[in-house]
């Protein structure tokens, strides 16, 4: 299968350009990755900011868990935090230990602690185990970013069955919860959340009732905690991505008959990439957003959000 490699930019994301053609507006086949889907399987390639991201030292010193670290916008985030400064540990399913080991390399490249924790945020007790295992590969904990999901598209809500409302419902919304609730004792002030929400919780596709369900909530999510962690000098935050390609879209997120035109309906028409996700990330969770508190970021290529 020939590829279309859109990780060959020579510029990072602090030199001047224009948004319409940093990145080519690609056409993904209609092809669709096995189970959770490997970045290391995407076509075409995507850009998680090995080579593009540069570091200016924002988060020097900080520690921090990112769930869904191994692919897509968690990859892009860990790689990023790290090169501003962050030791880092991403957790991730099992079968997705290729993915995982490439993006730790990157982070060890940068001379950063990263640790790699394989496991289900279904499972009540890896939600707890997490916490612990990071908090002591890092000594301590101070970003936690809720980034880990489930996106499966069907036509006709007849279609999803329980199985996959209740899948989509623990590792999006659920598994938030449990490990915000496993993280806390070991915030401190000046910590930070940042919760991965998507443009569906404003304008739902019809094909992902239960995935934009999900993503309403973590809207909701979001606010009210950051007003009961406000006092306590932690910020709860959210970023709301557009059409991003990561493998969560050719591995079921979109039917495969809409995968060329991903994208392409945005203003910038075009798809975006993980890494350009990832300034977002480092804003919310540096000091310089002190002040920002339940807000949502939404990058989405100029798609209409309230």
């Amino acid at each position: 299968m020939a590829t279309e490699d859109t990780n060959t930019t020579m510029t990072d994301q602090l030199t001047f350009q224009d948004p319409v053609s940093r990145y080519p507006s690609i056409t993904p086949p209609e092809d669709s990755l096995p189970g959770t889907g490997l970045d290391a399987d995407m076509t075409p390639e995507a850009d998680l900011g090995e080579k593009s991201y540069r570091g200016t030292g924002r988060l020097t010193g900080r520690k921090a868990l990112v769930t869904g670290g191994d692919s897509g916008i968690g990859a892009a985030t860990a790689i990023a935090f790290a090169r501003e400064g962050a030791d880092v540990v991403i957790a991730y399913l099992p079968e997705e230990e290729e993915d995982a080991q490439k993006v730790a390399e990157v982070i060890k490249a940068e001379g950063r602690t990263v640790g790699t924790v394989p496991g289900d945020l279904r499972d009540k007790q890896f939600c707890r185990d997490l916490v612990a295992k990071a908090v002591e590969i890092l000594g301590g904990l101070d970003i936690l970013v809720n980034n880990g999901g489930k996106q499966v598209a069907v036509a006709d809500v007849a279609d999803i069955d329980d199985e996959q409302i209740e899948a989509t419902f623990d590792v999006n919304i659920m598994a938030m919860f449990r490990v915000v609730k496993a993280a806390l004792p070991h915030l401190q002030p000046g910590s930070t959340i940042i919760n991965t929400t998507s443009v569906e919780a404003y304008t739902p596709s019809q094909q992902l009732v239960d995935y934009a369900s999900t993503k309403a909530s973590i809207n909701n999510f979001t606010k009210s905690l950051s007003q009961q962690l406000a006092p306590k000098g932690i910020r709860v935050n959210a970023v709301a991505p557009g059409p991003i390609w990561t493998p969560l879209q050719p591995s079921g997120g979109q039917l495969t008959e809409n995968l060329p035109e991903f994208g392409k309906a945005t203003p910038l028409g075009r798809a975006g990439q993980p890494t350009e996700l990832a300034p977002a990330y480092v804003f919310l969770a540096s000091p310089e957003s002190s002040y920002v508190v339940g807000a949502t970021i939404a990058v989405a290529g100029g798609m209409p959000t309230p």
